[in-house]
């Protein structure tokens, strides 16, 4: 990549405002030293009022395409548009020659992600994912006990991105239209097969169940993902508006000790409310109760353990990251092949849960980098299919079936 070497700020434009660009792009943006937000991308008036209200000066196009004609003047892209036009806006912008930031999931299959990988190094620019639970109190805590050999060898790992939504909410999310690329799997099955991969390295199988529970609902709103590392630990992730009573966030077995976190990191409901990110002031710290505990033996629920303090959350990292790559002085934190590995973790827990098997996959070199403990075999359970899953069928986007099967498992 090409770095920016001028010592002014980095010119940013955000395609988007909604949940996504007004609540987490644009203020961390704004927050990054060494950046600032130029351009809101919006047509929808009452967006930009609110744009305006919090970001004093900004500037506002009606389209992206508006973007590309000016592209001298903008030193990097952020795509936090609906999922289904991440590709498209993407490569438009990478084909503008300006550096892109695309909110997760960065495509409805991983081969599309190479294939963006592909065009950002063809181009020689940043090509970074928006994957901020990364940087989440909890999983910043767990990452650093386990690097401190506090579990000792870890054996399962269980998350858990739970809520209580009965009701639907409507919007593209919960649309069972497969070019929108929504529902559960996709959204938190995301965050948490990313952060699975990154703790423990690549998958090698795959298991999943997949319901749509709520009357009414289109997509998948209650999921669960069994993976199987390479180096043997088992995780097992959950995804569910269905949730009546919410399980822990993380419950990490190891063979000295295990760690039970409750509770989700407090950075997004701070952004939501309108607090900021600022030097010098405290960020995503949680009180005391809600920190997690390490033991054995005895419940957590039931005082067994010692409580761990968590350290606190650093959404502000990503930016500061990205800054730091675009200078040429840091690494892209989130690059487009790890999110392919995660993506290809996706695709196999969609055909899994709608034809009820297991799903080997085979080892590539381009996922998450891994420095947790390893095992010495892989261990396998199930039926599974020795068919790479990347040269199969199996590249058509979240809800649509491959040719051979069944209608009615489309949204399994």
């Amino acid at each position: 990549m090409t770095p920016t070497v001028s010592g002014a700020p980095l010119r940013v434009a955000l395609v988007g405002y909604g949940l996504a660009g007004s609540v987490f792009h644009a203020p961390l943006v704004s927050a990054t030293d060494g950046l600032v937000l130029d351009t809101v991308v919006t047509s929808d008036e009452e967006r930009r009022a609110q744009a305006r209200a919090a970001f004093g000066d900004v500037r506002f196009a009606a389209s992206p395409d508006e973007l590309w004609g000016r592209a001298d003047a903008l030193d990097l892209v952020v795509i936090a548009s609906p999922n289904k036009t991440h590709v498209p806006l993407a490569t438009a912008a990478l084909k503008a020659g300006l550096p892109v930031v695309v909110d997760k999931p960065i495509a409805g299959t991983a081969a599309e992600a190479r294939e963006l990988a592909a065009l950002a190094e063809e181009r020689g620019l940043l090509l970074s994912v928006f994957q901020n639970r990364r940087w989440d109190n909890d999983f910043r805590t767990l990452a650093a006990l386990i690097a401190d050999g506090e579990l000792g060898e870890v054996q399962r790992f269980e998350s858990r991105f739970e809520r209580w939504r009965p009701q639907l909410k409507g919007g593209w999310r919960e649309s069972g239209d497969p070019d929108e690329i929504g529902g559960l799997l996709y959204d938190l099955g995301s965050h948490v097969v990313d952060q699975a991969l990154v703790l423990f390295g690549p998958a090698v199988q795959v298991y999943a169940e997949s319901d749509v529970r709520r009357p009414g609902a289109a997509a998948d709103d209650d999921t669960f993902i069994a993976i199987t590392h390479a180096n043997g630990v088992r995780s097992h992730l959950y995804v569910s508006a269905t949730t009546a009573q919410l399980g822990p966030r993380f419950r990490v077995l190891g063979s000295a000790a295990g760690y039970v976190k409750y509770g989700l990191d407090p950075q997004e409901a701070a952004l939501r409310e309108g607090l900021r990110p600022a030097a010098g002031l405290p960020w995503g710290e949680e009180a005391e109760e809600l920190w997690g505990r390490l033991g054995s033996g005895e419940s957590p629920l039931t005082g067994g353990g010692t409580p761990v303090r968590t350290l606190p959350g650093d959404y502000p990292a990503y930016y500061a990251a990205v800054a730091a790559a675009l200078r040429g002085t840091g690494d892209n934190p989130v690059t487009a092949l790890q999110a392919a590995a995660a993506l290809d973790v996706l695709e196999a827990a969609r055909r899994s849960a709608r034809e009820g098997v297991s799903v080997t996959l085979l080892p590539r070199h381009d996922g998450p980098r891994h420095d947790g403990p390893r095992h010495e075999e892989p261990r396998h359970d199930g039926p599974h299919h020795e068919a790479p899953w990347h040269d199969t069928s199996h590249h058509d986007r979240p809800g649509h079936d491959a040719p051979h099967h069944d209608a009615e498992e489309r949204h399994a």
